[in-house]
């Protein structure tokens, strides 16, 4: 054989080669296309509070709202450095994890981003909604210029954990798993150098008295290592405040450290109905702990149940000084609605606290919270403007058209980047196998019911090619219970549906024929326990499917858990009903 005819037979395997990935690539490409075909587009999503109690308590010049945060933002936890707060919520399995706000005055709060935002962090891919991140903490150690996060994750194996930072507001560490049961520590570090963890946890075996008897262990913390000294565990309050009373649920314990003295505050009650505050002193930070007199210091629990614009739950608070010196306490409660039911969750909401006396208090912490607060002296109420959390009535516009998608949208066991597209018509979902009632990560946008009575508006484009394809927007409790207004084809028509799963059992309650050759507008209006789902072909003139339905399901009352309802624009190409 010639040489020419060796080095041209010796190039067939690159030719081959090159022809081989031209042909990958354009079916790659195609079938990104054909995904794209089957993936929604979300052009516009309008929400719109408009509770009656806003409307009712117009603010002044020198007052805000409290709750400060409003809808699912639980277990709230607060610190101080300088000038600047810091405040993180549990997450559960929401992503990413821990959402965290900044403040320079307690009043106006900015969404920094998340704490937990990296699979590495957070690993909550098969949890259910109520699993994952609980009752996280937030410290800063002087000494070593220091913050900690401080939580418990229900999921991959991690329990009890701690990560850090220089600055919050460039991330944090990936976790150091601690070596402790139970849940709901959190960090106190003294003059000293020294470092402790308390938190929830059972009792010793075989010392469980009752239903619900819980303690709250001190240890020493090694900062070198991030981890507890073995052996220097300790109970510092068994049961409660009165272990003879049978109390039930201490927990989310915090030391502070005043007139040289330990106070170490705690929930108690269980956190629903018989929620409450109440707080110990000692002279050492491993006691013994002795009970105020007072407690509890905050509660709602003795309250006439009828009164107007209640709230309840009160409880899980932590405390820090103010910008004017003065101090104040974040908490959690909840508004429920006409029929007592909870549907936007546990909020943040907050209280002063005079610290004049030996006792901390609760300023009319026992007595029916007030909707609206003085401000603390010099701070102006920005709420709403400038990028700060709006507050009271609000109406969010979304557009999706600026370059980071905004903090308060969320993903659920997984990143939102997974199947987030920005385009230029809008934001594009591309739905996963994985339906809503999945107990996996699923395909749907999130953001969070924030008032009782509102009305949440999208434009979507989209055209199912299969009977397996469904697009739409949802109401969303939880993996079992969930609200899904969504349009899907049957045979060689176009359908909009209406579907509500209860315990993990899907019924249809409405469907139509609709024609999607143009952007359908989809809406959800809720007054209290009453919603209704409607459509609009042209953006004007709105139809109802499937008449006035119950919220019930979307209540924690009904449904369970911890969380509240989420509003979701939602893809799947693993529908698994039919319209009727």
């Amino acid at each position: 054989m010639k040489k020419s005819q060796i080095n041209y037979f010796g190039k067939w395997p690159m030719v081959f080669l090159s022809v081989f990935m031209m042909i990958y690539s354009f079916s790659a490409v195609e079938a990104q296309r054909r995904a794209n075909r089957n993936a929604p587009v979300f052009s516009e999503f309008v929400y719109q509070g408009d509770d009656q109690v806003y409307r009712d308590y117009p603010l002044e010049d020198d007052e805000f709202y409290s709750p400060i945060l409003q809808g699912c933002y639980p277990d709230p936890a607060i610190v101080k450095r300088g000038d600047d707060y810091f405040m993180v919520h549990s997450s559960f399995s929401m992503w990413p994890g821990v959402p965290i706000f900044h403040s320079n005055d307690l009043v106006n709060w900015t969404q920094i981003g998340h704490v937990l935002d990296r699979p590495s962090q957070l690993k909550v891919v098969d949890s259910g909604i109520s699993a994952g991140i609980f009752a996280p903490a937030i410290k800063y150690n002087e000494h070593n210029e220091t913050f900690y996060m401080i939580t418990t994750q229900f999921a991959g194996g991690i329990g009890n954990m701690v990560v850090t930072t220089k600055d919050p507001f460039k991330g944090w560490s990936d976790p150091y798993r601690l070596n402790f049961n139970g849940i709901d520590p959190s960090l106190f570090f003294d003059e000293d150098g020294k470092a402790y963890v308390v938190h929830n946890d059972a009792p010793d075996p075989g010392k469980e008295l009752y239903e619900g008897h819980r303690v709250i262990k001190i240890w020493d913390f090694c900062l070198e290592e991030n981890q507890v000294i073995e052996g220097t565990d300790k109970i510092i309050v068994d049961g409660g405040v009165d272990i003879t009373k049978n109390p039930i649920w201490i927990e989310m314990p915090h030391i502070y450290k005043k007139y040289d003295r330990y106070y170490l505050s705690c929930a108690e009650g269980g956190t629903g109905g018989w929620h409450s505050q109440v707080v110990f002193v000692s002279d050492n930070p491993r006691g013994p702990y002795t009970p105020a007199p007072g407690n509890p210091i905050m509660t709602q629990r003795y309250l006439n149940p009828n009164r107007a614009n209640r709230v309840e739950w009160a409880g899980h608070a932590d405390i820090v000084e103010g910008p004017d010196g003065e101090y104040y306490a974040v908490f959690l409660a909840i508004r429920p609605n006409e029929k007592n039911r909870v549907n936007m969750g546990r909020e943040t909401f907050i209280l002063p606290v005079d610290w004049s006396g030996e006792w901390p208090v609760f300023v009319n912490g026992l007595v029916p919270f007030e909707p609206k607060l003085k401000m603390p002296k010099g701070v102006v109420n920005r709420t709403g403007e400038d990028g700060f959390v709006p507050n009271g009535n609000f109406t969010i516009n979304e557009d999706f058209s600026a370059e980071n998608l905004d903090f308060r949208w969320i993903g659920m066991r997984g990143p939102r980047e997974a199947f987030i597209n920005r385009t230029r018509n809008g934001l594009q979902i591309t739905p996963f196998e994985n339906n809503i009632k999945a107990m996996a990560p699923v395909s749907s946008l999130f953001i969070r019911q924030m008032h009782n009575t509102f009305t949440a508006t999208t434009t979507m484009s989209y055209t199912p090619r299969s009977e397996s394809d469904l697009a739409g927007i949802v109401c969303y409790q939880n993996e079992g219970f969930n609200y899904v207004f969504g349009v899907t084809r049957k045979g060689n028509d176009t359908y909009l549906l209406l579907e509500r799963t209860e315990r993990g059992e899907s019924t249809i309650l409405a469907s139509t024929k609709i024609d999607v050759r143009n952007p359908i507008h989809l809406q959800i209006r809720a007054e209290g326990d009453n919603y209704r789902f409607n459509y609009s072909l042209d953006g004007t003139e709105f139809k109802n499917l499937g008449g006035t339905v119950s919220g019930d399901i979307l209540s924690t009352n009904v449904a369970g858990g911890f969380t509240g309802n989420l509003i979701g624009l939602y893809a799947t190409s693993g529908n698994d009903v039919q319209p009727e």
